[in-house]
Order: structure tokens, then C-alpha cells, then sequence
């Protein structure tokens, strides 16, 4: 299933990773030639920014800072979609195509509830925060990358969501090929206690993995269950 077709963003090159300069900001090597590069996950990236690393890039319009912007990286497991201005329309197709268990009538998208915007309310009766991991750790994928004190606020919504009578879910897109997906209690516990608290008070967990493919599209694969 076809969530995504990276070629319609343009010319895709591959690049190599120099350096990065700031949260959004990096250096990549092109045709021998030192460009600046837009980052948009502003994660931490250790294991996957490093130099030499084989990227994909598209060109930026003159108007923008950076000359080109990083699409994906290429790990042991193909390329890796790093791009996170993205997910919400890769998310949203997904759900289109049945990833929560069923084909939804009416998906709206960055829904304001309390004090957050959450990505989907499904039905109107049914909030969806979706959260992307590349972050892998043996045969577990991770998240956050980074602490996260957005990522438990919306946590905290989403319970507050399942208190006034709505559903709520926790969507995890994984990037990478792995067994399953647990929090990175070791960089944020607290994002993990909110997780494990969301859980108890009736937050469902859906996972689901995605691969860019041969042709460059983001393809869904496999169903991602929390590692026990």
C-alpha cells in the first residue's frame, strides 16, 4: 500500500552528511559541493546523522535559507524517512487504508482540544495523536529521540479525551525494521511514566511500520505491537 510518493516533491539526489550546525540546520556534500540542508526532525539523529551518511535530498526554492532539504537517510534496513513535515499526510493515509482497525467515514486534521492541536479526530468521536520513531535500539524501535515535554502534554489530552467520553489513540509510525516499539525511559521517563499512565486510563496504542521502497514511495507495512 502506497502512503507516499517522495517523487513528487521534485528532483530527488543522493547526497552525502557533512555536519550538522543547528536543530534545523546541516551541511551535505552534492556533485563535490558543500550545501546547506533543512533538517526538519529536530531530533537527535546520533545514530543516523553521521558523517558520510548517503541521503536523499530535493532542492529548495531560491526563497528558502537552505539549499536542499533531507528527505530520508540510508541505514543497514534501506532508506529511512526522516523528513517529519511529512507524517501527518503519510498518518492520515494510513488511517484512510484501515491502519486503526477499520476504514474511518470523516478524518479531520490538527483538531484543537484544550490546550493542543491533535493531529486527527476520526468520526468526531475518536482523538489520534501520531508519533513517528526512528530511533532503534537492537531489535526495539524508540521514542522520543529527544525529551519531549509536547509529547506528554499531548499524552495528557488524550486522557483527558478518553474522560469526556471520547476514544483516544496513540499512533507510533515506525521507520525502522524492528520487533517492536517501547518508550526511551532512559531519556525521558517522564514522557514514559504519561505513556504507561495513558494506557491504564483507556489511551490505545496502535503501531504500524513504513519503508520507502524501490520507487521511492513510503509503503505501509506491518502492524508494530509494544514490546512485553
Amino acid at each position: 500500500m502506497v502512503l507516499f510518493d517522495l517523487k513528487k516533491l521534485g528532483k530527488i539526489e543522493e547526497a552525502e552528511f557533512v555536519e550538522r550546525k543547528n536543530r534545523f540546520v546541516g551541511l551535505c556534500q552534492i556533485n563535490n559541493q558543500i550545501r546547506t540542508c533543512h533538517i526538519a526532525d529536530s531530533g537527535r539523529l546520533k545514530e543516523i546523522l553521521t558523517e558520510g551518511r548517503k541521503l536523499l535530498v530535493v532542492k529548495n526554492s531560491e526563497k528558502l535559507k537552505t539549499d536542499y532539504r533531507v528527505l530520508a537517510a540510508r541505514m543497514e534496513d534501506g532508506w529511512v524517512l526522516l523528513n517529519t513535515s511529512f507524517h501527518s499526510k503519510i498518518g492520515k493515509k494510513a488511517i484512510e487504508n484501515g491502519v486503526l482497525g477499520f476504514k474511518p467515514e470523516k478524518i479531520k486534521t490538527e483538531v484543537q482540544f484544550r490546550k493542543s492541536r491533535i493531529d486527527y479526530l476520526i468520526n468526531d468521536k475518536i482523538f489520534v495523536e501520531l508519533k513517528g520513531s526512528n530511533l532503534l535500539s537492537g531489535k526495539k524501535c524508540l521514542f522520543p529521540d529527544a525529551p519531549t515535554e509536547r509529547g506528554k502534554r499531548h499524552l495528557e489530552e488524550l486522557m483527558q479525551a478518553v474522560k469526556q467520553g471520547y476514544r483516544a489513540v496513540i499512533l507510533i509510525m515506525v521507520l525502522r525494521k524492528c520487533r517492536c516499539f517501547e518508550t526511551n525511559r532512559k531519556l525521558d521517563p517522564r514522557f514514559s511514566e504519561t505513556f504507561e499512565k495513558a494506557l491504564q486510563e483507556g489511551v490505545q496504542f496502535v503501531g504500524f511500520r513504513v519503508k520507502i521502497d524501490e520507487n521511492l514511495n513510503v509503503v505501509l507495512k506491518e502492524k508494530i505491537n509494544l514490546c512485553r
